[in-house]
């Protein structure tokens, strides 16, 4: 049986359950925030819907899939079409701000405690929020790197600059908060030009994005020492009043956040572990309102 492992009763009302993560927030010492794909969701980035027609409506109609996942996995002939995607993948996902605050709303919850943040999210919203970066370790890559597909080093590079012009060339606009968007009577291009494919500095073939897919993600210094800031943040708080919050965390990764908390909670008598879902954080709407709740 784990120590305090707070999921909430089933008898308990969610005004129950909202008190009792609150009152583990106001008397914990530090916080160990475990975030997955289901936060981002509820602060608007979903892959579906209206979203992905926005962005991707020709390429639905010439490939016949409906998702942003579908697509990102899509064997494109070309990758001047491949990277056209992608472009657009990474600049709603990454660059643009989430539609609701929810992650300046977790910000404001932690601000003043001693925090960490571990997170297999990939689209930089905790650092767009505010959190310090120092406090912040993606295990699984960020939209805004690319990195050799061989790999033949271990660097990764900054793609923003790179993003923009193949936004450019299929005759996006940016607007002044970020927002995309093709000029009243214009169609945007389903490719770019081959001389903005981006290929490695090193051994010339292409580059890929840095996201954990299999053994050629590339764990570079900036993730080393995230890793190490992380592992050390947790030997400080071995003991004591140490609350480990999950958020919107499924099944598809568990033995990253889900089972070493439980661990983490499980030796330290201290401790307790708060799960904030809906199920596997397929419609987790409802997490924003739990931390508006939690202010």
């Amino acid at each position: 049986m784990l120590s305090k492992l707070w999921k909430g009763k089933p008898e308990e009302s969610e005004e129950e359950k909202t008190e009792k993560l609150k009152q583990a927030l106001a008397e914990a010492d530090a916080v160990i925030i475990g975030a997955g794909a289901g936060l981002s969701t509820s602060a608007g980035f979903v892959y579906t819907g209206e979203r992905f027609r926005n962005y991707f409506a020709d390429f639905e109609e010439r490939y016949g899939f409906h998702d942003m996942y579908s697509g990102g996995f899509y064997p494109y002939d070309t990758l001047e079409e491949h990277w056209a995607y992608w472009s657009r993948y990474i600049w709603i996902n990454r660059y643009m701000d989430a539609p609701k605050p929810v992650y300046q709303d977790l910000l404001e919850l932690v601000r003043e405690k001693d925090y960490f943040v571990l997170t297999t999210n990939v689209d930089h919203c905790f650092q767009k929020a505010g959190f310090d970066k120092h406090r912040l370790f993606y295990t699984q890559g960020d939209y805004g790197l690319f990195q050799c597909s061989v790999p033949c080093h271990k660097d990764t590079y900054d793609n923003e600059e790179s993003i923009r012009k193949m936004l450019a060339a299929q005759g996006f606009q940016i607007g002044e908060k970020g927002e995309l968007f093709v000029p009243d009577g214009a169609v945007a291009k389903r490719q770019i030009p081959e001389d903005l494919v981006p290929y490695c500095p090193k051994c010339k073939k292409p580059m890929s994005m840095n996201l954990r897919a299999d053994d050629t993600f590339v764990e570079d210094e900036g993730w080393r020492r995230a890793a190490e800031r992380y592992a050390d943040f947790l030997r400080r708080h071995q003991n004591g009043n140490v609350l480990f919050l999950e958020l919107g965390v499924g099944y598809n990764t568990p033995g990253i956040i889900k089972y070493p908390f439980w661990q983490k909670t499980y030796q330290n008598p201290e401790a307790v572990y708060a799960s904030v879902n809906l199920g596997e954080a397929a419609v987790p709407e409802d997490i924003g309102a739990v931390l508006e709740k939690l202010k």
